[in-house]
């Protein structure tokens, strides 16, 4: 019985992704739209410091924020 449902919920998710791949209209990028100016494309450096390095520093100063209120708070209920 385990497995009829796995085949069944496999069924309907490949179903469902291979319904909305088939109606789903393809971006028409090459087309350029009035008042386009797109701006010049980034470098390889740009690219990784936006998109990895970026969220990364961002990740490590909020952790870091929140440890250090964390012990100030426990200080203030010891003290």
């Amino acid at each position: 019985m385990d497995k009829k449902n796995a085949l069944r919920a496999g069924a309907l998710a490949s179903g469902t992704t291979l319904m909305m791949l088939l109606m789903s209209s393809p971006a028409s990028a090459l087309v350029r739209d009035d008042g386009d100016d797109p701006g010049s494309g980034l470098s390889v450096i740009d690219t990784l410091g936006l998109f990895v390095v970026a969220p990364i520093v961002l990740f490590l100063v909020i952790a870091g924020l929140v440890m250090v209120g964390d012990k100030s708070r426990k200080q203030q209920k010891q003290g």
